[in-house]
């Protein structure tokens, strides 16, 4: 009888080839601004593989993009009120 835990995500980082493209969700988050906080959140998921006991790191994460969607939000705003007032 095996005692092996079931089989669930891999959670290892992997190594990008030369001739990989990058994943667009990989490029959405560093342009975000918050790719060291997900990285937090893949260590953690590595070592303990339970998201429950990345909490804090899973938190930071999404505080992080919440302001950086808030800003983009802004930003955007700000930009179609430019251009309304040129016209």
């Amino acid at each position: 009888m095996s005692t092996s835990a079931p089989q669930g995500h891999t959670w290892t980082q992997r190594v990008k080839k030369e001739d990989e493209e990058e994943d667009p969700l990989d490029q959405l988050i560093s342009r975000s601004g918050c790719a060291a906080s997900h990285f937090a959140v893949q260590e953690c998921m590595a070592q303990h593989q339970d998201w429950r006991q990345c909490q804090p790191q899973v938190q930071a994460f999404k505080d992080c993009m919440s302001e950086q969607q808030s800003r983009r939000r802004e930003e955007l705003q700000r930009r179609k009120e430019q251009a309304s007032a040129h016209h």
